[in-house]
């Protein structure tokens, strides 16, 4: 499943880098936390690499 929006999939790259240990899990806040925390490098790599190319800045749980 691609990324929904250009926040989700900022979150989603910082996720991936505190799994690859590119970066400290104390980085993490908010969305990109939860994202450690319950999801897959690769199902992160599937997100971060979602082109921003006609995505929304953001979209609301809702929809």
């Amino acid at each position: 499943m691609p990324a929904r929006s250009k926040a989700q999939q900022k979150a989603a790259g910082a996720a991936l880098a505190v799994k690859r240990g590119e970066a400290d899990k104390s980085s993490l806040q908010g969305a990109s936390k939860e994202m450690f925390e319950t999801m897959t490098e690769e199902e992160l790599e599937e997100f971060a690499s979602t082109s921003q190319d006609d995505l929304p800045d953001k979209v609301d749980e809702d929809d």
